[in-house]
């Protein structure tokens, strides 16, 4: 039989961020305990900052009869000269039967115990309570907290639950709080507990007291609010799927309200107005043909008709933190942009302070800038953007709001005379800082970065604080990543074992190995591409990351084409053959040894391909792969392995050639062929 199930977990107030970060969680955990009480169905889940709520349109009220099989000791162990043995009568004692009730069976080739029983299904109502509070206690939620005489611990205080099997109360308890037939609404519909008739009741009784339980719903109302506020003010919001969602989350009845500031204190840079407004308040900026303007959203959770007073109050909450904000900021640019104090920050505990952090940044700047000459800049502007680069770290602002270190930095270098170039170097000297973040405007402005980055990787491997596992407190990956997308954005020839050795002279000796290693672990996440692809490349020695990027392309490209699996064939042949050949000798071919016409042809056809010049390593693999034809001919004409030593090794020499040309790219006997 089958009846609608509510599972309603009543809480204070919900967190939004630990609540979002477990979201994807949630169902798997619920669906898997489900499965091992063989009850595992449809549902749905959800949540409004006060509930966690399951439902079940249709759920059955028992479990289903099934079968339970066990198999035992083998039978000339169990039993011996006839009478069952302690192996038997324990087996007996397990399947809860006498010794006379087991049978046998055959098992893995031999015969053992066996004892099948008929296992009849619990009702659903015997097994929820338990099934609740697996549940629950399942989810991480990070911090919890105890409360009143509960041991137990959750995110936030449960204050009801609520769990209905049909119209018929489960009677059961979580936390030693004990089910009942009663919800909550919005605190301004009605403060006191509701009851509930039956589960199909309660989403009806919670859309009448002001509560929209779906999340889809909520998020749906909002952006319907944001399309009516820009209509009818000629603005645009800047929707912030984060905070889009931290408002979805924390709002059991949303509306959208615009709210203004003072124009005062637009004097600010927008982004410590954007900060202050969403990391604080939750509030969503507004612009005005491309430019912010003195105007706010915030998402109200008020179950009423007249927001006046919402609206005063988020604009009287705003304006303090907006004083601040320009408090700090002309503070700032009164004392200047100065690194003077960093010198008693210590960096990390071996590597001494910022102040030190800097003068290894401006070395490997230096060494970067006479390797790649940047057009049209100068090295004192370079060593100045470094200088600088740190100094807003002593300022308030980005005491108050650590996001905008470098972005302040930029700001006050601007308005305190420094060039625009040294200002873009301060602003983007931590770029890329994410997956899908912008890159360096410019190449000056890359080098500031790669130098940023650069001293962290190897600062940290001298003082053996290498990433293990998930763990990553320093970004070491990020910043490898991100030299990647440097280097090819801006098209820099970055050799990872010359460069890091080069540059590894200014710290104390560590393995270069270890550092190379992790570079090419990052390089293989790098690339969205077949894997062995990658490898192929790193194995052909490649390690500088321009031409390493070009090469994997080239050879995906190929990979990808029509008739590479036959292509493929014929020169992993090639590769089998001579691989007891030292490839980094110079191949000696001699043609006066050639006794068939197909070797000559080969022969012939490789010294056009391997002296010609390519415009791409895509063209060069095209060229080489293209003596396929020559090669099938050669294999079936030409017997290797000749009783002429000096034929036989002249023939391995020239298939050798052959093989090295490609090894310049890839060595392809790596990849693998689907």
């Amino acid at each position: 039989m089958l009846k609608p199930l509510l599972i309603e977990i009543g809480v204070e107030e919900l967190p939004a961020v630990p609540l979002l970060k477990e979201l994807s969680n949630i169902e798997k955990k619920y669906a898997d305990i489900l499965e091992k009480n063989s009850l595992l169905c449809e549902f749905d889940f959800y949540y409004t900052p006060r509930r966690l709520v399951i439902w079940h349109a249709e759920f059955k009220t028992r479990q289903d009869d099934s079968e339970e099989e066990f198999f035992g000791a083998p039978i000339s162990v169990a039993y011996k000269d006839g009478e069952p043995t302690p192996a038997a009568m324990g087996f007996a004692k397990k399947c809860g039967v006498t010794i006379e009730e087991i049978g046998k069976a055959e098992k893995g080739g031999k015969e053992v115990l066996y004892y099948k029983k008929d296992v009849k299904g619990k009702a659903s109502a015997e097994l929820l309570g338990e099934i609740t509070e697996n549940w629950i206690k399942s989810l991480d939620f990070g911090k919890s907290m105890r409360w009143g005489s509960s041991s137990d611990s959750f995110i936030r205080p449960i204050r009801w639950v609520n769990v209905l099997l049909g119209d018929d109360l489960v009677d059961m308890e979580v936390f030693n709080v004990k089910s009942n037939k009663q919800t909550f609404v919005h605190r301004i519909s009605n403060f006191d507990a509701v009851n509930i008739s039956g589960a199909k009741e309660y989403f009806e009784v919670l859309k009448k007291g002001g509560v929209t339980l779906f999340p889809e719903l909520r998020r749906e109302s909002i952006l319907s609010d944001f399309v009516s506020l820009e209509k009818d003010n000629g603005i645009k919001i800047e929707i912030d799927e984060e905070l889009l969602d931290e408002v979805v989350a924390i709002t059991e009845h949303p509306t959208a309200l615009l709210g203004s500031f003072d124009e005062s204190f637009l004097r600010l840079p927008p982004e410590v107005i954007i900060t202050s407004m969403k990391e604080h308040q939750r509030y969503f900026p507004v612009f005005k043909d491309g430019k912010l303007i003195n105007k706010f959203v915030v998402v109200s959770n008020a179950f009423t008709d007249d927001f006046t007073k919402v609206i005063e109050g988020n604009e009287t909450v705003l304006r303090p933190r907006l004083a601040d904000g320009l408090f700090f900021y002309d503070n700032d640019l009164k004392n200047g942009l100065s690194t003077n104090g960093l010198e008693k920050v210590v960096f990390m505990k071996g590597l001494g302070t910022v102040a030190d952090k800097i003068e290894r940044e401006k070395k490997i700047a230096n060494t970067l800038f006479d390797m790649y000459t940047p057009k049209n800049s100068k090295k004192e502007t370079l060593e100045r953007a470094v200088s600088l680069a740190k100094a807003d770290l002593t300022s308030e602002m980005v005491y108050e709001f650590t996001e905008l270190q470098g972005l302040m930095g930029s700001y006050y270098a601007k308005s305190l005379g420094e060039s625009d170039e040294v200002a873009t170097c301060i602003k983007e000297q931590y770029l890329p800082d994410g997956e899908d973040s912008e890159l360096p405007s410019s190449e000056l402005s890359a080098i500031v970065a790669m130098s940023i980055k650069l001293d962290t990787l190897l600062a940290m491997f001298s003082i053996n604080q290498i990433p293990t596992g998930s763990r990553d407190p320093f970004a070491l990956r990020r910043a490898v990543n991100g030299l990647i997308r440097i280097t090819r954005e801006h098209n820099l020839e970055f050799d990872i074992v010359d460069t890091l050795t080069n540059l590894s002279k200014e710290y104390a000796e560590f393995e270069m190995s270890k550092l190379e290693g992790f570079f090419l672990e990052r390089v293989k996440q790098y690339f969205k591409v077949n894997p062995s692809i990658v490898e192929a490349v790193l194995a052909s020695g490649e390690r500088e990351l321009l031409a390493m990027g070009k090469k994997i392309e080239a050879l995906e490209t190929m990979v990808n084409s029509e008739g590479f699996s036959e292509s493929f064939s014929t020169f992993k042949r090639v590769s089998n053959i001579t691989k007891d050949i030292n490839m980094s000798k110079e191949m000696i071919v001699d043609h006066k040894l050639f006794e068939q016409e197909a070797e000559k042809v080969l022969h012939v056809r490789y010294i056009e391909v391997s002296t010609c010049k390519y415009n791409s390593y895509e063209e060069e693999l095209d060229a080489l792969f293209g003596l396929k034809p020559e090669l099938d001919k050669f294999f079936e004409d030409v017997m290797v392995n000749a009783e002429d030593e000096s034929v036989r090794n002249n023939r391995k020499s020239l298939l050798a050639s052959i093989y090295k040309s490609i090894l310049k790219i890839a060595d392809i006997k790596e990849v693998s062929v689907a």
